[in-house]
């Protein structure tokens, strides 16, 4: 992904993130994770620190759209 991303949601755990993105995905919105859970070793970081689902800035509109349907 470039520079002209957004942050589009932030889940507390990495299955719900991966289930917007597959949502993202259907529609034709391409997206990226990032999740700071020490490589997983640490799981609980991810409801204390959050699991962030970004998009392109130019799809945000469609891709928030794509998540309420």
């Amino acid at each position: 992904m470039s520079d002209d991303t957004v942050l589009l949601e932030t889940f507390t755990s990495e299955m719900d993130a991966n289930v917007a993105q597959s949502v993202l995905m259907a529609a034709g919105i391409e997206s990226h994770i990032m999740t700071d859970d020490a490589g997983g070793a640490l799981p609980g970081l991810q409801i204390e620190r959050g699991v962030k689902l970004f998009v392109r800035a130019a799809d945000e509109a469609q891709a928030r759209e794509a998540l309420r349907s």
